[in-house]
């Protein structure tokens, strides 16, 4: 598949001004955080283990949105579940923890920010926020409109990518004042969304025909191709390209039911991942505890 790829050329394969504008990103970090950082009201460093999660964080977000497979989440759905899980369950995650807690107050306490964050935010708001979304989004026709164009996919992914962050925050919030869920009602919370993000998989897995234009039309293929290949390129490839078997052995459905398992186990390694050091911290603060001494009897 690689030497094949090879023919949409170095743009397509490695979005050189995705990674300009990420690096960009971790530079402004590094300088807001660190030498610059009292000019913006911050405290102390972040931690070694901080910095370091922040800037994994983007490099998965590169090697998702900016590598070669960015451009094979537009030719098989397999590809674009794994990308989703990466983006929407893991860097989300890594960012809560990278981000100094001084700069999260800043941001939710703002004066706009603020009463929206903090509604959204509320545990059962959140769920059904983040669920709905990724259910509404591989709906077959908000799907295929949102590979339509640079615009609807950009506020799409953007979308999802907030909501990610939204229903994480209860999970494990930056902001020791606003941790305010019990041990107990995280782990419900989690169960919760596990549940609730299963029927988009369960659609996806057990279709027996093609859902979506985008992998299987070609009119639709080539207009999300279009999205990460430069025009000229494409326009020169169009007669040559038949679709994307010429670059997978799996058919349509396959390549379907995969990416939907491949999704849900991914889901379920994080969710169980997150609830592991849940169960984790719950109990080492319970051991944590001393019995009061009892009372001499006399």
């Amino acid at each position: 598949m690689w030497l094949e790829l090879q023919i949409f050329g170095f743009r397509a394969l490695w979005s050189p001004y995705y990674f300009v504008f990420l690096v960009g990103l971790a530079v402004l970090y590094y300088l807001i955080t660190g030498p610059y950082r009292h000019r913006f009201g911050g405290e102390e460093k972040p931690a070694g283990k901080q910095q370091f999660l922040f800037y994994v964080s983007l490099l998965l977000l590169y090697i998702v949105k900016g590598s070669p497979i960015d451009l094979l989440t537009h030719i098989t759905l397999t590809a674009h579940m794994v990308q989703m899980a990466i983006y929407l369950l893991v860097i989300p995650i890594f960012m809560l923890k990278g981000i100094p807690s001084w700069i999260w107050r800043k941001v939710v306490n703002a004066p706009v920010i603020k009463p929206v964050f903090h509604l959204l935010t509320k545990p059962l708001i959140a769920l059904i926020l983040f669920n709905a979304v990724f259910s509404l989004y591989h709906m077959p026709s908000v799907f295929d409109f949102a590979k339509s164009s640079m615009v609807a996919h950009t506020s799409i992914s953007l979308i999802l990518f907030l909501t990610a962050f939204i229903v994480w925050f209860p999970l494990i919030s930056p902001i020791k004042e606003l941790d305010e869920m019990q041990p107990l009602l995280k782990i419900g919370y989690i169960f919760a969304n596990s549940v609730l993000i299963t029927p988009a998989c369960v659609l996806i897995i057990f279709s027996s025909d093609p859902l979506y234009a985008a992998y299987t039309q070609d009119g639709s293929w080539i207009q999300a191709l279009s999205l990460c290949v430069p025009g000229d390129v494409l326009s020169g490839l169009t007669t040559t390209l038949s679709g994307p078997e010429m670059f997978t052995s799996m058919d349509v459905v396959e390549d379907q039911q995969l990416g939907g398992i491949i999704m849900k186990i991914m889901q379920e390694i994080t969710y169980g991942i997150v609830l592991g050091s849940i169960f984790y911290k719950w109990f080492s603060k319970e051991s944590q505890k001393v019995d009061p001494v009892p009372a001499t009897i006399e």
